[in-house]
């Protein structure tokens, strides 16, 4: 019910909350693929149950290091190097400065 919520909130305000919905979401599928536990998952990330729990919500007051380590616990890393790699926008606005 609380994802349902969520998705109804996200098509309507489609902000940088909703990335974080997104990101708990293939979170908590990838746990449960693999079938470990919410407390397993947290004992091997060194963080509480509670802190996972708030990462499975997509709590945006959670520190990157907590998503890094629930993803390196999952064997997916790798995808934290995936943030911000595409700079579109960045490098259109270089392109136009060495148009000058």
């Amino acid at each position: 019910m609380a994802h349902f919520v969520a998705e109804s909130w996200c098509t309507l305000l489609r902000n940088g909350w909703c990335t974080f919905v997104g990101i708990s979401k293939n979170i908590k599928m990838a746990r449960k693929r693999r079938k470990l536990t919410m407390i397993q998952v947290a004992e091997r990330a060194d963080i509480s149950r509670s802190t996972l729990h708030l990462i499975e919500l997509g709590n945006t007051s959670v520190a990157m290091g907590a998503y890094f380590n629930v993803l390196r616990v999952l064997g997916l890393q790798d995808d934290f190097l995936k943030l911000a790699s595409d700079d579109e926008l960045g490098r259109k606005l270089q392109d136009l400065e060495l148009l000058k």
